[in-house]
């Protein structure tokens, strides 16, 4: 049936309109028996309820671009509008009428030629959702259950009846949806706690990302099986570097130790080992333990807590490299010439002993010559010293390769007992976290050139070129605001951008071009086909270093165990898993935006509950964005807020889209991206994560105690679309 379905789609694709009906397709393969017919039909039957083919009013068979059907996943903002963004053409629009039961985030299949602008959903393919969290507060017509989504709060929602529960004000609640459609109806599976107590937030945004703190039991049970120890029997066929002086670097507050280096000079160099925790000897393929991994794929790292991919006792425990203990791990041993060639490497299972848990602030004081700090580990020699040369210049080969450094910050949220943020500032980097980056990504492209070239199924992480067309408009932008990048006919190097990115560096607008072309970048993802890295200019890459917080990390090293270390030369394992290597990418890829979506939102929450203890200070910063219904300014702490047209009253101003800029119809006054203006914060609403400002003139005053002319009014419909596409490209993720 299947060799069947292959034949049919190829025909489909083939031939013209008019020659794709039922007796056309018989026709062409000679079937007419009827058996023959029969199972055509029901072949073609298949092919239409899996939708992939349609079938028009006049008995023609079509695939889905020739139907105009296109899948993707639907963004719905707060005014009802539905998107569907693609990338190789503009964004299809989907109004609230057409979207049948499709919620935000669902995988959808729109009816949309490429000559239309607007769609309707024929299928929903794929529920982003199964479950939504709520609040009951009480309005003037009673007890009421409120989304915490934005985007769900105009739907009608029928929550059914639970004698066993009783509702609450300010009770928060997870609710698993039991129907969709205009009336969708869900039931109260549990109680999270209550909207004002500590942690209630978080945990709420967690939940609403499939994030589960807690373990299942049959997770636990085995779990309390697996030794704390290192036995002696698990020793064997590992290579004892046990006596090799070896160091975690890590932050000052991390707890699981994944990857250690051990360094020294050579007669050519450098040898570089990279000790990697041997998480695969102890998560087993199949187990609970493994299944429950792979359903969370990644660590997710929030304000005040971490959510881990593996329970406690093995992420912090028996798999984490803890200072003067065995450890199982697997080893990246390198040999790096002075220029930063890796000319060869081995990869090998090893047995460990961490020497010293070093942090980064640490190592950085020792490289900063902090004598008191130099004498506390002066036992460990100049380790340190020679790492650094030898990360240096592993970085400064991959520079002449044409890898990207976007200039890229992250924020640091600094909270109190209660979850309350009490700072918020630009997290640092210095010297040593940029030293074990460059080892870690040596050891991933050493580990990802030897899958491939020995045909081990894996999982790589790829990241494909930009896309032609952002590009074009990142160099419209780039051009007005004076800066000029010449683009090569056909395909885009990355050295290109890493060249452009290199002469704009000391202007004042590069912090904003920098985040701007990083959000032109096409998304990292995984897959099991090795397609490269364009911003690290490889060829070959993957993730080797962090099995602890990354399921395809503990992918990599089970197949390299199977095929490498144990030899299996079974063709049709291999086969089976090369598709399961598939299976881990998709989710992975999948997990790893949810991860990364309940990040941002943790962060834009307490970002803007920070505000609201700082209404009515004044603070410069720059424009990092414009749009017709005002533009977002960021401020040095990395707060980003909107200054709205609505709070513009000195001019009544328009927006000139082909500029990106805004400009006062009277005073000609302009606002584009780049310039650093002064605000003052008025509002925040922490459960949108939302800051508003306003312009505060060159004499302290603010555009809000200027009289209110008559305007056009704009809303905050657009602006969370807005924020998640700005966003969506953001973070600095290799």
């Amino acid at each position: 049936m299947e060799e069947l379905k292959e034949k049919i789609l190829k025909y489909v694709d083939e031939h013209p309109k008019g020659k794709r009906k039922f007796t056309d397709i018989a026709d062409s393969f000679m079937m007419h028996s009827d058996e023959e017919i029969s199972a055509l039909s029901n072949a073609l039957d298949d092919l239409v309820n899996e939708w992939q083919l349609f079938k028009s009013e006049g008995g023609q068979y079509q695939n889905r671009e020739q139907a105009g059907i296109v899948e993707g996943k639907i963004s719905i903002n707060k005014a009802g509008m539905g998107f569907i963004d693609l990338e190789d053409r503009d964004s299809i629009r989907v109004d609230a009428k057409s979207q049948k039961s499709a919620l935000h985030g669902d995988t959808v299949l729109v009816k949309c030629f490429p000559w239309q602008t607007y769609g309707e959903v024929v299928k929903v393919i794929k529920r982003s959702r199964e479950h939504i969290i709520g609040t009951y507060l009480q309005k003037s017509r009673g007890l009421v259950f409120v989304p915490d989504d934005e985007k769900l709060q105009q739907q009608t929602i029928k929550v059914l009846k639970n004698d066993s529960f009783t509702p609450i004000d300010g009770m928060k609640v997870i609710c698993n949806i039991v129907s969709y459609g205009k009336v969708m109806a869900v039931e109260v599976v549990k109680k999270i706690g209550y909207k004002d107590d500590p942690g209630v937030d978080i945990l709420s945004v967690l939940l609403d990302h499939d994030i589960q703190p807690e373990f299942p039991e049959e997770v636990m049970a085995e779990v309390r099986n697996i030794p704390q120890t290192v036995q002696e029997e698990e020793k064997k066929n590992r290579r004892d570097l046990t006596d090799v002086v070896t160091v975690t670097i890590d932050g000052d507050s991390s707890k699981d130790f994944d990857d250690a280096v051990s360094v020294c000079r050579t007669d050519n160099g450098y040898n570089l080992k990279v000790s990697i925790a041997d998480v695969s000897h102890y998560v087993k393929e199949g187990s609970a333990l493994d299944t429950e991994a792979l359903k969370r794929s990644f660590s997710t790292y929030v304000t005040d807590r971490v959510v881990p991919m593996l329970p406690h006792e093995l992420s912090n425990g028996i798999c984490s490299l803890n200072p003067h203990v065995e450890r199982l791990a697997l080893t990246c041993d390198m040999n790096v010439d002075l220029d930063g060639n890796i000319v060869d490497y081995e990869v090998y299972p090893s047995v460990i002993r961490s020497t010293e848990r070093m942090t980064y602030n640490n190592v950085n004081k020792i490289l900063n010559g902090n004598q008191r700090v130099q004498k506390e580990y002066e036992h460990l020699g100049d380790l340190f010293f020679v790492l650094r040369d030898c990360a240096d210049a592993i970085r400064k080969q991959r520079i002449h390769k044409g890898a990207i450094e976007f200039d890229s910050v992250e924020s640091e949220i600094i909270v109190d007992v209660d979850g309350h943020p009490t700072d918020v500032r630009p997290r640092t980097r210095g010297h040593a976290e940029e030293m074990i980056e460059d080892c870690m990504i040596a050891a991933n492209v050493s580990v990802a050139n030897f899958m491939k070239w020995q045909e081990i199924p894996s999982v790589y992480r790829i990241h494909e070129e930009p896309q032609q067309k952002r590009i074009r408009e990142f160099v419209r932008v780039s051009e007005l605001l004076g800066h000029k990048l010449v683009l090569p006919k056909g395909d885009i190097h990355p050295n290109v951008i890493q060249r452009y990115l290199e002469s704009v560096k000391n202007s004042s607008e590069y912090p904003v071009l920098s985040m701007m072309l990083l959000r032109c970048m096409s998304k990292a993802k995984y897959d099991n086909a090795c397609v490269g890295h364009f911003g690290l200019a490889e060829e070959e890459y993957l993730h080797f270093t962090s099995p602890i917080r990354r399921y395809p990390d503990l992918a990599v090293h089970r197949m390299l165990r199977k095929y490498s270390f144990e030899g299996c030369l079974d063709l049709e394992q291999r086969k089976m898993d090369e598709e399961k290597c598939s299976e881990y990418a998709e989710q992975a890829s999948e997990r790893e935006k949810a991860s990364t979506d309940a990040e941002y939102a943790c962060d834009d929450m307490k970002k803007a509950e920070y505000m609201l203890d700082h209404l009515n200070e004044k603070a410069e910063g720059i424009i990092t964005g414009v749009q017709a219904y005002g533009f977002y300014v960021q401020l040095d702490n990395t707060i980003e807020g909107l200054v709205s047209v609505n709070a513009m009253h000195d001019d009544f101003y328009s927006y000139d889209q082909d500029r990106m800029q805004l400009i006062g119809n009277r005073t000609h006054r302009c606002y584009r991206v780049g310039m650093k203006v002064k605000v003052m914060c008025i509002d925040a609403n922490k459960m949108k994560g939302e800051v508003d400002f306003v312009l505060v003139g060159k004499n302290g005053s603010t555009s809000r105690n200027t009289p209110s002319r008559k305007r056009s009014t704009t809303s905050r419909k657009h602006v969370r679309r807005s924020k998640e596409r700005r966003r969506s490209n953001g973070r600095k993720k290799r």
